[in-house]
């Protein structure tokens, strides 16, 4: 619990309506490879770089918690074990529920970003569009989705028949699909959109997940047993929903997802090429 002491320290803070000259700092896992969610502006240097949804609600519960915001790029997998391990104070990077996170994670109240978590596609290459309107058809069919997210647990649930590959991020499903050694990748429909934006010859297979209430909208991952910082965190979040920010920060995000790339790093921190 010692590396959740900046976390602690400023929901001390908060309560008591203290200053600290040295602002203690939060630390955020995010996975920047899932635009609009969280993405990368290459125009600019350092933290300012990181942009999308889930940035500026990070800057929001930093700003309100009194601290200064660390974003710490890494893969989608390593954000969870991050948060497990106490390496970093929570994760924000277009979390779903599922029920492995429920069991290792206090998760908080959920958030909504436009349509992106509560519709689940998949997308294949636009001639092959009209082969996939029921799960059936997907029997013996090689489908990809992001190793631990939601994507890949639809694929289990709803897919039984198709052949299950996983990938580490969404760029190398993205390059699998196009070179045909994949026939579709399970996506959020907000991630499809950007996707869609350059790539003409890919389309929405006519097969939607079903997403139950239970799935929809998204959350954030704070280490099991932080529950002063999950109370605060929640707090946050009613007040951001009261105020109107979501739809904002949904509108902001697609327009940068124009100019934004989405980059990719290993489970060290370190970025791929």
């Amino acid at each position: 619990m010692k590396k959740l002491l900046s976390a602690f320290l400023a929901t001390v803070l908060l309560l008591v309506g203290c200053t600290n000259p040295e602002k203690p700092v939060l630390r955020v896992a995010m996975s920047p490879d899932f635009a609009p969610m969280e993405f990368v502006d290459t125009s600019r240097d350092g933290q300012d770089r990181f942009i999308g949804f889930d940035v500026s609600l990070a800057k929001y519960l930093a700003k309100k918690l009194g601290m200064e915001l660390e974003i710490m790029p890494m893969s989608f997998e390593a954000c969870q074990t991050a948060v497990e391990e106490g390496d970093v104070d929570l994760a924000i990077s277009g979390f779903s529920w599922l029920p492995q996170r429920a069991e290792c994670f206090n998760l908080s109240d959920t958030y909504r970003a436009g349509n992106n978590s509560n519709n689940q596609l998949l997308l294949t290459k636009r001639e092959n569009a009209d082969r996939f309107h029921s799960s059936e058809a997907f029997d013996g069919i090689p489908v990809g989705a992001q190793s631990a997210s939601l994507q890949e647990w639809l694929v289990q649930q709803q897919l039984p028949g198709a052949v299950l590959v996983a990938y580490e991020d969404l760029s190398q499903g993205l390059e699998l699909l196009l070179s045909g050694e994949l026939e579709a990748i399970a996506v959020a429909e907000g991630n499809a959109d950007a996707i869609l934006a350059s790539h003409a010859g890919l389309a929405k297979a006519g097969f939607r997940f079903e997403v139950t209430q239970e799935l929809t909208d998204n959350l954030i991952l704070l280490q099991k047993g932080n529950d002063a910082l999950t109370s605060t965190v929640n707090d946050l979040l009613a007040q951001a929903e009261a105020a109107g920010y979501y739809p904002r920060w949904y509108a902001e995000a697609l327009q940068l997802a124009g100019i934004g790339v989405e980059e990719h790093y290993d489970d060290q921190g370190n970025p791929e090429e």
